[in-house]
């Protein structure tokens, strides 16, 4: 029996340094392990050379059996030779950019990567026309990559999974719809709903709302949540908390936030060391990437933390994965800053919650992330975003990391287990095999 064929597009696959990559890659390991033939369609690595960034760590966790496309992909607008760039983009780069945002959304309705849409759709069905594949799995953002899913099902009935992860339809920052159903966007989307074997999202309120939005397939909308990954990584033993010479609180993850999130969190730790004699004399320290293309690491989330040096804070940089372990190790308390409300999980907190390190949140009261947070015994949560609220919950914080009896710190570390990141993609991966399986094909 032939084993079913999986195309996986898989825009931000590794080495990727991109908060995307591990569940992609979680993802195309275990359709591997369920006997499944693998090729994902993803860029050139030297297109995330150019965006965020590579984790070479990462390329050794890819299953070997599974074959990887590269697609050579690239922004053009975060080319930063001057030497290529023509007339217009050297003397009216504004007027450059403005143009080049228009002729983003010419072959397909999506700033930036609309552009990708008739080489992405060409190469797909080049990969397919080699090796037929059963299903297509395919994750946004960006939404470009739908594109090619739909096109082959069009054309030879290919079956597809819509990875939405959060969503297209809702601006899930701001809680308001992103388009209307009638325009341009609405109506692929409504074929890609009508068309789609099923679809996945990372929470409970995005997979609502999406069956409100579209009660006839309500019944194939899932909830897929992320997940930790530190289980699949070896885990020195953490850091015994000493008040004399300090505690040391921790942000680990790529800084999307708003640098106004970054400058709170940092007013909010200068108020905390004044009012606390722990505090006064502990870190705080931010690792992870920051930006993209040539304001990588310079930028205005930098120099914030650079204002604040002489209070602890420090900005030391990403962490590949490998790593993240001995990073978290090195911590006495985690410190969640996240953008976003009700629609917005993130990725972060699983692997913050497996830590079994007290957690205090920089977030917004009813973010979705609360979901997750809300049993997790070390958790301290925020009243608010003003430094006044968050130099609170920092003090509070300090005394959980001091006070976690080892009883306390086993039952955050057991919380966490049934957020582990296979474990919440084996459900929908053994369905679809069990549906893909021959004679049982859809």
């Amino acid at each position: 029996m032939a084993a079913p064929h999986l195309l996986y597009l898989a825009w931000g696959f590794p080495p990727a340094a991109k908060s995307c990559t591990y569940r992609l890659l979680a993802t195309a390991n275990l359709f591997n392990r369920h006997g499944w033939d693998v090729t994902v369609v993803t860029l050139t690595e030297e297109a995330w050379r150019r965006e965020h960034g590579l984790d070479p760590s990462l390329s050794a966790l890819v299953d070997p059996e599974i074959e990887v496309v590269r697609l050579p992909l690239m922004r053009e607008d975060l080319e930063t030779d001057i030497r290529s760039y023509s007339k217009e983009r050297a003397q009216r780069p504004l007027s450059w950019l403005k143009r080049h945002r228009r002729e983003d959304e010419e072959s397909f309705p999506e700033p930036v990567f609309g552009r990708w849409h008739d080489e992405l759709v060409s190469r797909v069905r080049e990969v397919h026309d080699a090796h037929p594949a059963d299903l297509v799995l395919t994750t946004a953002a960006p939404y470009t990559f739908f594109a090619p899913a739909l096109d082959l099902h069009r054309r030879d009935g290919v079956p597809f999974v819509l990875d939405y992860r959060d969503a297209w339809a809702i601006d899930i920052l701001n809680d308001v719809p992103a388009f209307e159903p009638d325009s341009r966007k609405g109506r692929i989307e409504a074929e890609l709903m009508e068309s789609m074997h099923e679809a996945w999202f990372v929470n409970t309120p995005i997979r609502d709302a999406y069956a409100g939005l579209y009660p006839t397939r309500a019944d194939d909308l899932h909830v897929v949540r992320n997940g930790s990954d530190l289980d699949d990584l070896e885990r020195p033993a953490p850091r015994s908390p000493d008040p004399e010479t300090g505690l040391t609180f921790g942000y680990l993850g790529t800084i999307t936030f708003g640098a106004d999130l970054t400058r709170a969190v940092c007013e909010g730790w200068r108020l905390a060391r004044r009012d606390d004699p722990v505090l006064a004399r502990s870190r705080l320290e931010f690792r992870g990437h920051v930006g993209a293309g040539s304001a990588r690491g310079s930028n205005a989330h930098a120099r914030i933390i650079d204002e604040f040096a002489d209070d602890g804070v420090s900005l030391a940089g990403p962490v590949p994965k490998a790593e993240t372990p001995t990073v978290y190790a090195g911590w006495d308390a985690l410190v969640l800053c996240l953008v976003g409300g009700r629609y917005v999980t993130s990725g972060k907190v699983y692997d913050y919650v497996a830590t079994g390190l007290p957690i205090v949140s920089a977030h917004a009261a009813d973010h979705a992330a609360v979901e997750i947070l809300r049993d997790y015994p070390l958790w301290q949560p925020n009243d608010d975003l003003t430094p006044e609220a968050l130099a609170r919950a920092f003090v509070a914080g300090a005394g959980r990391a001091l006070s976690a009896t080892p009883e306390e710190r086993a039952a955050a570390a057991a919380y966490a287990r049934r957020y582990e990141r296979t474990a919440q993609i084996e459900t929908p991966v053994a369905r679809l095999t069990r549906q893909f399986t021959e004679g049982s094909r859809p």
